[in-house]
């Protein structure tokens, strides 16, 4: 009396996982270019969502930095590894690994999380049929909508802006990590030990948006630090989804 009860439930959980994986497919189809965000540094996230935090997945390094840049260096072996696994490209899961591995202490910021960011915005800058090559730049510049108060804010451009996205009216959201030019001024980074900071390149955008998912001092290895963290980059609620999705599916394939 009881087996057709229980076929039932499982039928159920089977179509409802299969209905899942089909929603993040169909997510990853349709998308169509990254959104712009407001990456203004906020302290508080009225409203908290709740969400679930992504499985943390620690690269593995070799035990000394790169004497030449400073950098720690990703273990090669892993790398290909888990690139193939994830199915992530080897070097923008080189910055991502590389950026959680310079993020603050304490912070709990796994690579998942930069790679879930880092698809959502720009598919790891491989957006509208680009090359990612291995200095971390896309074969052309990955620019958002002008932000020019018709669909988004108005933020008008500065000659040190205009330099990014070579709009003397309008600011545009920049690079693979989608800053905004006067938040990359706060928080330009170099991933890579290379001398410069520039938001186009990979490298840099991950390490900049690590420190930027740190900077509220939460632990993202908790839900409401993960929460609060993503929120802070996007304050949208179907953003912070698309980004737990992608991430939980990286950390899954890692696993």
């Amino acid at each position: 009396m009881t087996r057709r009860p229980l076929r039932a439930v499982v039928v159920f959980l089977v179509a409802l996982v299969a209905l899942s994986a089909g929603a993040f497919a169909i997510q990853q189809t349709l998308y169509d270019g990254p959104p712009v965000q407001d990456l203004t540094p906020t302290t508080t996230v009225a409203d908290p969502l709740p969400a679930v935090a992504a499985p943390v997945v620690q690269p593995a390094v070799s035990p000394a930095v790169s004497k030449a840049s400073g950098v720690p260096v990703v273990d090669s072996t892993w790398l290909r590894r888990m690139a193939k696994r994830a199915g992530i490209p080897e070097v923008a899961l080189r910055a991502y690994a590389r950026a959680e591995l310079m993020a603050p202490r304490g912070c709990g910021l796994g690579w998942t999380t930069l790679a879930g960011i880092g698809w959502v915005e720009s598919q790891h800058a491989t957006l509208g049929g680009r090359t990612l090559g291995v200095d971390g730049h896309a074969s052309s510049p990955i620019l958002g909508p002008a932000l020019d108060g018709v669909s988004f804010a108005a933020i008008p451009a500065t000659p040190e802006s205009t330099r990014w996205h070579g709009d003397p009216d309008w600011d545009h959201a920049l690079g693979p990590m989608q800053f905004i030019p006067s938040t990359w001024e706060t928080w330009r980074s170099d991933g890579d030990g290379d001398g410069v900071d520039d938001p186009h390149d990979l490298d840099d955008a991950a390490y900049a948006a690590a420190r930027y998912l740190c900077a509220g001092g939460q632990n993202l290895a908790t839900a409401t630090g993960w929460t609060g963290s993503v929120l802070s980059y996007n304050h949208e609620r179907v953003y912070l989804d698309a980004v737990h999705a992608a991430a939980s599916t990286y950390a899954d394939r890692t696993a």
